[in-house]
């Protein structure tokens, strides 16, 4: 989970079956305080993020889900925000999979793939802080430091 910027807020390592929705709510629980310091935020997420359940438990977190609609669903509410903001998102996917490797992580365990996936989350966190507090024109760039 990150802002619109690309700075990394939450993360965690799920398996490839796991539900996502599972997952993020997980994250929430286990940042109580993330949430609750910052009432009436909204969460972006693709089309997985379904289920009335799902939609009840953020709602009772004061997190609102803005969500393409899912095949034979009404429109839902801010359909209209996804194209502008579908950019945005590839390319903090991008930044994500692409500069950071993330797919390519080479860890051969477990406790591997955890420290470098971290590491690589947190060099990305540092990256864009010191862009921000430094006047960098673009905060989420790594050019700089890839050496």
């Amino acid at each position: 989970m990150c802002t619109l910027g690309g700075l990394p807020v939450m993360a965690a390592l799920a398996g490839a079956k796991a539900d996502e929705r599972t997952t993020l709510l997980e994250m929430l629980e286990a940042d109580a305080a993330l949430v609750a310091a910052r009432p009436g935020q909204t969460l972006i997420a693709d089309k997985h993020y379904y289920g009335r359940a799902f939609e009840t438990e953020l709602t009772q977190r004061q997190v609102r889900l803005l969500r393409p609609a899912r095949k034979g669903e009404r429109p839902r509410p801010g359909a209209a925000l996804f194209k502008p903001l579908r950019q945005v998102i590839e390319s903090i996917d991008q930044t994500l999979k692409g500069q950071l490797d993330l797919e390519c992580h080479g860890g051969r365990t477990v406790t591997g793939v955890l420290a470098r996936v971290a590491a690589r989350i947190l060099a990305l966190t540092a990256a864009i802080w010191h862009n921000d507090h430094t006047g960098q024109p673009a905060n989420r760039s790594l050019l700089a430091y890839d050496h």
